[in-house]
């Protein structure tokens, strides 16, 4: 189980961040999570949870510097916005300062809004990303590292410090469709669901990667299935997966374990009452006590 670091809307406060982060680490749950959102598009109707989101890097430096054992997880940034030097020297900073406990999380992005911002194109994001990975991988397990594809280039350079994980931080990759399902089972240590992935479509999403790992040689087993619980704690159940009472909520998270997720981690920031730019602050924190007590390990 781990809990999802104040990202998005008026309870993402240094204050808040470090109180969520270190009661979580008290309260036994092994992991911490942000996510990425770069803008919001005028005019377009996505979730008003993405109105004001902090930068997942940086909040992730911080979370370090004030915790001592929880893994420190990103689900997810999206690799076209970078480099693969520039991102692989920003994620060893944070497995350094970390001591080692970082879960780098990836993925190919799907707004087009955001992909306009960053000056690049939405266009073949599988084989970029693929190529990603592999340059990534290069700079954090060759030195000195030399890599030269059909997207990105590194000439033959030292590039130090190395981060504490060997051979590198593990990477976890994004995306529900079948490509991108088979994507993480041949190439990553592990899958982070969608926000709203539906318990009934995780065994099929797990046969597909497990056998992708099969298939390219690999430790199906070893493969991590993490699901993001998009929860709103509600005073009567409500249909939606992770809404509702606690004991409702409770038993989605059974019938997720049950399907095949080997982690789960509560995340209040996509909950409009809480992740949201005009959230009432004090009520959020009271929310974010009463989900960090309720659905913490040792209970």
């Amino acid at each position: 189980m781990g809990f999802g670091i104040p990202v998005s809307g008026s309870w993402a406060t240094p204050a808040n961040i470090r109180d969520v982060a270190q009661t979580a680490e008290r309260l036994g749950y092994e992991s911490l999570w942000s996510f990425q959102r770069t803008l919001y598009p005028a005019g377009d109707a996505i979730p008003m949870p993405y109105r004001s989101v902090h930068d997942p890097l940086a909040i992730s430096g911080y979370v370090a510097a004030v915790t001592e054992r929880a893994r420190i997880g990103i689900a997810i940034v999206n690799l076209p916005f970078y480099a693969p030097i520039v991102l692989a020297k920003a994620l060893t900073s944070i497995d350094v300062l970390s001591g080692g406990r970082l879960d780098a999380g990836l993925g190919l992005g799907w707004s087009p809004d955001e992909f306009a911002a960053a000056g690049v194109g939405m266009q073949r994001r599988g084989a970029r990303a693929e190529e990603f990975i592999a340059c990534l991988r290069a700079v954090w397990t060759e030195s000195p590292v030399e890599f030269h594809g059909e997207f990105y280039n590194v000439p033959p350079s030292y590039v130090d410090p190395r981060p504490v994980q060997r051979p590198h931080p593990p990477i976890l990759l994004g995306g529900s469709a079948e490509p991108a399902l088979r994507r993480a089972g041949r190439l990553a240590d592990g899958w982070i669901s969608a926000s709203r992935f539906e318990a009934a479509k995780v065994p099929a999403a797990v046969a597909t990667i497990r056998a992708a790992a099969r298939e390219a040689g690999r430790d199906a087993d070893a493969i991590r299935i993490v699901i993001r619980a998009a929860v709103r704690v509600r005073d009567e159940d409500e249909d939606t997966q992770f809404s509702g009472t606690l004991e409702k909520i409770r038993r989605d998270f059974a019938t997720y374990a049950a399907s095949g997720v080997t982690e789960l981690f509560v995340d209040l920031n996509f909950d409009e009452l809480v992740g949201t730019p005009d959230a009432d602050p004090t009520e959020t924190m009271r929310r974010a006590h009463e989900a960090l007590e309720a659905f913490a390990p040792a209970s």
